[in-house]
């Protein structure tokens, strides 16, 4: 009787000690997929506002250069080209809201939304394969327990049933 409790415990703690690593395992898993696909986000927008300097850098030249054609002077054409820098500097400052932070928000919102709904739908879906299992064992068998939970310890009947008489 002590052999098959301290059997029972000893299987116990191994099941409890693999589970606990696997749950580790599935944490750090998940960590490093919400921190790819937040590293991914950062990055492509950095290198949206990359390409967008880019653009207005060479837009700025062209304007200067063709003010300065127009006018016989380039100091007075990358002037202005400087001066419509200026003129977009503080329209995107004075616009921040609208133009920067709320679509950046909405950007993000909607990234998480999407995360939780796939989240929602795999559970979901777990949660219904379970119930199709369930309902095909009642269909079929009708001697075992109720609790889904329940796992026969097959050790543990052996060593019962040879200490019985």
């Amino acid at each position: 009787m002590e052999d098959n409790f301290g059997n029972y415990f000893n299987q116990t703690g191994k099941v409890a000690r693999e589970y606990l690593e696997t749950r580790l395992d599935l944490i750090k898993l998940q960590a490093a997929g919400k921190l790819s696909k937040a590293l991914g986000l950062f990055f492509s927008i950095t290198m949206a506002f990359l390409l967008f300097f880019f653009v207005i850098v060479f837009l700025g030249m062209v304007v200067g250069f063709w003010i300065g054609e127009m006018t016989s002077s380039f100091t007075i054409g990358f002037s202005c080209a400087a001066g419509l820098f200026v003129l977009l500097f503080l329209v995107i400052l004075l616009f921040r809201k609208q133009l920067i932070q709320r679509p950046l928000a909405k950007l993000l919102i909607a990234e998480l939304v999407d995360e939780i709904t796939d989240r929602d739908a795999e559970s979901d879906h777990i949660h219904a394969k379970r119930e199709r299992s369930s309902a095909r064992k009642e269909e079929t068998v009708d001697d075992k327990p109720e609790d889904l939970g329940y796992v026969p310890d097959d050790e543990a009947t052996e060593n019962t049933m040879r200490d019985k008489p």
